[in-house]
């Protein structure tokens, strides 16, 4: 079985595409998935991460699964109807009819959660400057809204020689240096996405 998953990020430069797949490839590679590769598609915008993924469901052949990877941008409702349904509310996104919540997966609220989950990571990708009490400090990750973190990283980044927080000049870098058993261990989510690349690679 091949696997293709269709992400939410890498802007619109060729440079920023290739390091975002090389983020996801590596944390990807390091979750137990080495030599059963899934192939990174990044999209840019999430809006494109979807009609991306769409298209390639409707060719994918038997021997083909595919993925969609995105942001979910604002909280989950607990106890709801998965990702679909949340996709529904939020960006009025319909499942496609040959898909299963097992083709969708979300990094909640947004990729920095799960680098929150590695702070021992963090100190060391950004150096003595950073103050990780700036950080929020719950465990529950997934339940940390994308302002709190935003403003977390900016605050604990603020005086490191390797500058505040970008997105898109140190998110990839990050991602494909962090501990993907932490990030299991701290959101559910991202502990689904790998299980399900795991059973079907």
């Amino acid at each position: 079985m091949s696997i293709k998953i269709y992400v939410e990020g890498g802007g619109d430069t060729r440079d920023l595409k290739l390091r975002c797949r090389r983020g996801f490839s590596e944390f990807l590679r390091k979750s137990g998935l080495e030599g059963r590769m899934p192939r990174i598609v990044a999209c840019g915008g999430r809006q494109s991460a979807y009609d991306d993924f769409c298209t390639a469901l409707k060719k994918a052949g038997g021997d083909e699964f595919i993925v969609l990877l995105v942001d979910s941008e604002d909280a989950v409702a607990a106890g709801g109807d998965g990702p679909w349904s949340h996709l529904k509310v939020r960006d009025n996104w319909d499942k496609p009819a040959t898909a299963t919540d097992d083709n969708v997966h979300l990094m909640v609220w947004c990729m920095e959660a799960w680098f929150v989950a590695d702070r021992e990571t963090l100190a060391a990708f950004f150096g003595q400057q950073f103050n990780a009490n700036a950080l929020p400090a719950r465990e529950d990750v997934e339940n940390i809204s994308k302002p709190d973190l935003y403003a977390g990283f900016e605050n604990a980044t603020r005086t490191c020689k390797k500058g505040k927080y970008g997105k898109g000049r140190h998110s990839f870098d990050i991602l494909a240096q962090i501990d993907p058993a932490k990030v299991m261990a701290a959101s559910p989510y991202a502990r689904r996405l790998i299980n399900t690349l795991r059973v079907n690679a």
